[in-house]
């Protein structure tokens, strides 16, 4: 997938392309479902699908005290947007300067050179300074510049629409096989396995450890069944998945964990050296909460039972 960081990088002549407007954090199902319809329409038009996307939620700008955490990271969001069929996408800078143009200006600073022949939106999309623009004023629009609109509807599940909060909500809550639900796909953080108090190896369970500035959203802490991902170090093609048990939270057993970290313990894997690796880590269903015990004798029970109840659960 290509990427463009700025619209000036795109070339003369670069279209026509279908272009599908949103902030896509975690590309859920209802982002994929407009997504496909611009693949659909791109087939017919001999077009390219492009994503049209930004470098941060607009609310961190303009509502700093509304704004959520993110589902997922920028790098995360583009192997997602590759991964769903988008050819290219276009990552807006969301600054002053893009938050004041108005939606005219908007149009033509970034959907003109796109060389765009289709606009995919959701029905609660805005644009434009002060969310001036709506679908109806990109339709118009579109008319002018020679570009049709397609307004796609929400995608609903249980009696409610597929949405990032929502999927926040579930991982806050620890839902994670809600969340698969909504998101099409296990929830996963990712990032560099890093040395740790290796508590888990003196224990019998040696685990690898996500560096503090993990992507991706954490979910609720407790234990988890799922999968690790070696991605290997920078440049590498390969990739290995393996079980695992993941534990999510401060050790509250020793209490001498500061801050929240997710850690892995990869099933039947002895030896397996990790540190450096950039890794993925999926979790698909939730196992218990966090708790203290007293001892370590009751730790280590505890932790015999999740590694049974992990290895069911992946089957």
């Amino acid at each position: 997938m290509i990427v463009f960081h700025d619209p000036a990088e795109v070339p003369a002549g670069f279209g026509p392309s279908v272009v599908a407007i949103g902030k896509f954090d975690g590309v859920h199902s209802g982002h994929r479902a407009v997504i496909d319809r611009a693949r659909v329409a791109a087939e017919d038009a001999g077009a390219r699908v492009v994503a049209v996307t930004f470098d941060r939620n607009p609310l961190s700008l303009l509502r700093p005290e509304r704004c959520p955490q993110p589902v997922c990271s920028l790098p995360q969001k583009l192997d997602l947007l590759a991964a769903a069929g988008v050819d290219a996408t276009l990552v807006l800078r969301f600054d002053e300067a893009l938050a004041s143009l108005d939606p005219r200006a908007f149009v033509e600073h970034v959907l003109v050179g796109l060389g765009v022949v289709n606009v995919m939106v959701g029905d609660d999309f805005r644009f434009g300074n002060g969310g001036a623009g709506d679908p109806d004023t990109l339709v118009r629009l579109g008319a002018e510049y020679g570009f049709h609109v397609d307004v796609v509807g929400d995608v609903q599940g249980g009696g409610r629409r597929v949405s990032s909060t929502w999927v926040r909500d579930l991982l806050a809550a620890g839902d994670v096989e809600g969340a698969a639900r909504l998101l099409g796909r296990p929830h996963a953080v990712q990032g560099e396995v890093v040395h740790g108090l290796k508590r888990g190896r003196e224990l019998g369970y040696p685990t690898a450890n996500l560096s503090p500035d993990a992507q991706g959203f954490i979910p609720a802490d407790g234990v988890y069944a799922g999968w690790l991902v070696d991605l290997g170090t920078e440049g590498a093609t390969v990739t290995t998945r393996y079980p695992a048990a993941i534990s999510v939270g401060t050790n509250p057993t020793f209490d001498d964990v500061p801050t929240r970290q997710v850690e892995a313990y990869v099933l039947d894997e002895t030896g397996l050296d990790l540190y450096g690796h950039r890794v993925q880590i999926r979790f698909t269903n939730r196992i218990r909460g966090m708790v203290a015990f007293e001892g370590i004798e009751a730790l280590i029970a505890q932790m015999d039972d999740d590694v049974t109840r992990v290895r069911a659960a992946l089957g």
